[in-house]
C-alpha cells in the first residue's frame, strides 16, 4: 500500500490517495501507468506528483498508442540514484523506452519525436543526452538555477515543496510534516538551516540554498528525523 500525495493542478490542493502496487496512478486513464511503475526502485511509503504530469503522460500513451516501459520515475531525495536538483525528486520526470527493456532506437526516436511534439512536456531529453532511454518532464519554470528547482517562499505549494521538507526533516530541521505548503513551520526550518550553513537567512529558498539543501541530502539515505 502507498500513500500518493497529488498537487491538483486545477485547485492548488494537495489530494491524498491509498493506493495498492499494482493500482493504476490517480489521473491516470486506461490503466497505463501503474503504481508500481510510477514507484520504480523507491521503497518510499510516500509517492508525491501532480496532475499536469499524469495528464502529460495520458497524452503521451494516447498519442504513441501502445505500452511504454517506465525505467524510473519517482525517487526521495535522501535516496539518490539521480543529480542534485532531478526533476524525478518532484515526481514530476520519466525515463522510458531503456535498451535493457527490450526497446530500439527506432522506437526510442518515435517516442521522442511525440513527447516533443505533444508540447505537453516542459522538456525532452536530447538523444545525444539519453543515446538508450527517453527523458520527459513537466519541470516548473523559472529554475532558481539552472534546470533546477523553482524558487520558494512562504505561501508556495508544489511538489519542489515536499522536496523541500522531505530535505529538511532529514537534516533535523523539522517542518511539521510533507504538507506540499510553505507554511510558518517550513519558514522556521528553512531560517534554522539558512542559519547553520551561513547562507542568508531570509526564507527564500533560491538557487543557492537549494544547492546546499541538496547537497546534504541527496543520497543521505533516510534518518531518524526523516518523515512521511
Amino acid at each position: 500500500m502507498a500513500k500518493i500525495l497529488v498537487l491538483n493542478i486545477n485547485t492548488n490542493a494537495i489530494e491524498t490517495f491509498f493506493l495498492n502496487e499494482g493500482d493504476p496512478m490517480p489521473y491516470n486513464i486506461g490503466g497505463t501507468l501503474r503504481v508500481r511503475e510510477f514507484r520504480g526502485t523507491s521503497r518510499s511509503p510516500t509517492l508525491w506528483t501532480n496532475t499536469g504530469t499524469m495528464e502529460a503522460w495520458n497524452t503521451t500513451r494516447r498519442l504513441y498508442g501502445s505500452g511504454i516501459p517506465v525505467g524510473a520515475a519517482f525517487k526521495r531525495p535522501w535516496e539518490g540514484g539521480h543529480t542534485e536538483q532531478s526533476q524525478h525528486y518532484a515526481g514530476v520526470s520519466f525515463d522510458v523506452g531503456q535498451a535493457s527493456r527490450g526497446w530500439n532506437n527506432t522506437q526510442r526516436a518515435n517516442l521522442r519525436r511525440i513527447a516533443i511534439n505533444s508540447g505537453v512536456w516542459r522538456f525532452v531529453e536530447p538523444v545525444s543526452l539519453t543515446p538508450t532511454w527517453v527523458h520527459f518532464d513537466r519541470r516548473q519554470l523559472p529554475s532558481a538555477c539552472s534546470a533546477g528547482y523553482p524558487v520558494l517562499r512562504v505561501g508556495s505549494r508544489s511538489t519542489y515543496v515536499l522536496v523541500l521538507q522531505d530535505g529538511l526533516n532529514t537534516l533535523g530541521f523539522r517542518t511539521g510534516g510533507l504538507t506540499g505548503t510553505f507554511g510558518p513551520l517550513t519558514n522556521e526550518a528553512v531560517l534554522g538551516f539558512q542559519r547553520s550553513r551561513g547562507l542568508v537567512a531570509d526564507g527564500v529558498v533560491g538557487c543557492r540554498t537549494w544547492r546546499t539543501l541538496q547537497g546534504a541530502v541527496v543520497g543521505k539515505g533516510r534518518t531518524s528525523t526523516t518523515i512521511d
